[in-house]
């Protein structure tokens, strides 16, 4: 995974969730903002 600052990982999340069919990278970024402890996730 590129080195991305907080901002652009919510922003990557938020993509990905929107198109939807890379399960996998949104699963790695969904892990990476909760391991920042970051707290903007979309709950659906």
């Amino acid at each position: 995974m590129k080195i991305m600052s907080n901002e652009q990982l919510v922003v990557s999340y938020r993509d990905a969730l929107k198109t939807g069919k890379e399960k996998e990278w949104i699963k790695i970024l969904k892990d990476e903002i909760r391991r920042r402890g970051l707290g903007p996730i979309k709950i659906r």
